[in-house]
């Protein structure tokens, strides 16, 4: 414990602090001189520090950059015994994650087999975990399942999930059943599952694929790819036999809701661009039911679309109960169809809403502790918790106190706890959980994710032995590193910039997401107008003016129900705020996304 942070108040450790980003200034220099705009090369230099590839890749993202999927190491192993299932036709189990990269790793796959390779719908077993229930991955209870299948899949293929699952492959390969594992998590230590017939994952060691961050649904989609070139070379398919390109749709989607990195990645920004033009044409009854239940100003959708409105609604369903309603969205084939499924899911995702509140407001009063105590992480156990809000409640708390955040709750296994964690930009969350499984094995048994998210399960009364492992693993990693709740900004804008030439010139940069952040900029404005909108009065509408200019802002979530206002007309606001396109009956025109605002004096 820090107890020079113990000692400040607690006010002064939770204030949000504007400040602005860290600039690259030889890549900076190095976009002006190739004919980038002066804003342009702030957004990128204040995102992509240490990058020295080419600027082209990323500025205009483009499938030639894809690279060959018999560059992932076992790709073709796993293609030519995917192949041969097809051209015996045995039956195959598709086992996926039930997160949106794993649902839309399950369309890709699906929809390969059964519309390009001929595989009958009667051969094909769609096997999704139950969040609640069964846990992540290849659990017992989704291996159960699998073999009381009648007849038995004799090949499993995986999409986001196995990389950790020795055991139940093990389980499956006794049974008769092979198992090809399609994956991006980090893998274990001792190497990839030796009972799978195939690991496919960009993190392994002996892969020479040139990306590491892309995403489940993408090594699914690759693996298909090759495994389509195998059956063309076998005479199985003909040569003119459609490319999986019309899929990349689905990837895109499970790329953005799967928070993989848009910044020095090509491949992401490829995928994620030529996903979002297929999506826009409106082709799928997904698509065309999310556009109407979003309102027609709403088309085109962008990566903000797929990060904050469908999303949430396919990982909503999977959150609460059975995963199954999000997969028959997907794959609706007409708009009624696709209607009743999303109908579903937006309950789902309105009752997330209501626990998710709930949840956050219990989480905080107990991070309170930790953050009094001065530790750098905060760990919170709520007994009555639902599992499948950990994750969101663990990214409120992370927003809310600058520090890596784990939420837990009751398992269904007796005496078992599961728990989600999100993380800091300074600090890689999975190898701090190694670091911490290393210290007290026992106390975390099992564990798996990401440098910004992961996912935990340990006995209940381990719940000390793993506090205590992990804020050594975490100390060990920060030292002495400050932590405080930061909103980075860009910096500010020049008035006659408030405009919506300035929104088209950041838009050639898009797509925006994780370690790409979409543009915020920060400046001073005096309130000319406010007044509370929305159901339960949260949200603030504002007029606000700047050098003689008067712009309208809108702050979500500005109030909790029933507030008013700490400030009113006249008042002076350093605002950090997004630049958004209000479009209203076939009108546009410029608003404001406040973000954070503070009061000057």
């Amino acid at each position: 414990m820090d107890n020079a942070v113990a000692q400040r108040p607690l006010s002064e450790l939770m204030r949000c602090r504007i400040q602005p980003r860290k600039r690259d200034e030889a890549l900076y220099q190095r976009c002006l001189a190739d004919g980038l705009s002066e804003l342009q090369a702030r957004i990128l230099a204040g995102r992509l520090s240490g990058y020295h590839g080419e600027l082209e890749p990323l500025v205009a993202p483009s499938l030639r950059h894809l690279a060959h999927p018999e560059k992932l190491k076992d790709a073709r192993r796993a293609a030519e015994r995917i192949a041969l299932a097809v051209t015996e036709g045995e039956h195959i189990g598709i086992l996926t994650d039930y997160d949106v990269d794993g649902i839309t790793s399950h369309v890709v796959i699906l929809r390969t087999l059964n519309e390009l390779f001929g595989v009958p719908a009667h051969k094909l077993h769609s096997l999704i975990g139950h969040r609640i229930n069964d846990g992540y991955g290849i659990s017992l209870p989704l291996v159960e399942r699998t073999l009381a299948l009648s007849p038995r899949p004799s090949l499993v293929i995986t999409a986001d999930c196995g990389s950790s699952d020795e055991p139940r492959i093990a389980r499956l390969r006794e049974a008769g059943i092979e198992v090809i594992v399609t994956d991006h998590h980090a893998l274990p230590l001792d190497g990839p599952p030796a009972s799978a017939y195939a690991t496919v994952n960009p993190t392994r060691s002996d892969c020479e694929f040139p990306d590491r961050t892309i995403a489940g649904c993408m090594v699914a989609w690759l693996t298909m790819s090759l495994t389509r070139s195998v059956l063309i070379e076998l005479g199985v398919l003909s040569s003119s036999t459609p490319k999986l390109s019309a899929w990349l749709s689905y990837v895109a989607l499970g790329t953005v809701a799967d928070c993989v990195s848009l910044g020095g990645s090509a491949i992401n920004r490829a995928v994620v661009t030529q996903g979002l033009m297929l999506i826009n044409r409106m082709e799928a009854a997904c698509w065309r039911a999310m556009a109407e239940r979003l309102g027609a100003d709403s088309v085109p959708f962008d990566a903000e679309t797929l990060a904050f409105q469908m999303g949430p609604r396919i990982n909503a369903r999977s959150r609460l109960d059975d995963p199954y309603a999000a997969l028959h969205f997907m794959l609706a084939a007409d708009e009624g169809t696709a209607r009743q499924h999303l109908d579903v899911l937006d309950q789902d995702n309105q009752s997330r809403k209501a626990i998710e509140a709930d949840m956050t407001e219990s989480a905080r009063a107990l991070a309170m502790r930790d953050l009094a105590e001065g530790e750098q992480v905060i760990v919170v156990y709520l007994a009555d918790g639902h599992a499948g809000v950990q994750g969101i409640v663990a990214s409120r708390l992370v927003q809310a106190f600058g520090r890596p955040a784990l939420v837990l709750t009751p398992a269904a296994a007796p005496g078992m706890l599961t728990g989600s964690g999100r993380s800091i930009e300074s600090l890689h969350l999975r190898d701090a959980l190694q670091r911490a499984h290393d210290l007290a094995p026992q106390a975390l048994p099992r564990f798996g994710g990401h440098r910004g998210a992961a996912g935990i399960g340990l006995p209940v009364e381990q719940l000390e032995a793993f506090r205590r492992a992990l804020r050594q693993a975490v100390a060990e990693q920060l030292g002495e590193c400050e932590l405080y709740p930061c909103v980075f900004t860009d910096g500010g804008l020049k008035p006659q910039q408030l405009c919506l030439t300035t929104l088209d010139e950041l838009a050639r940069l898009a797509p925006y997401g994780r370690e790409f952040d979409a543009p915020l900029f920060d400046g001073e404005f005096v309130v000319e107008n406010l007044r509370a909108v929305g159901a339960d009065g949260s949200h603030l509408m504002l007029e606000l003016s700047s050098d003689g200019m008067s712009i309208r802002a809108i702050w979500f979530r500005a109030l909790t129900p029933g507030e008013t206002p700490a400030f009113g007309l006249g008042a002076r606001l350093r605002c950090a705020y997004k630049l958004s396109r209000n479009r209203w009956k076939g009108r546009e025109s410029l608003q404001l996304m406040i973000e954070h605002a503070e009061l000057l004096s």
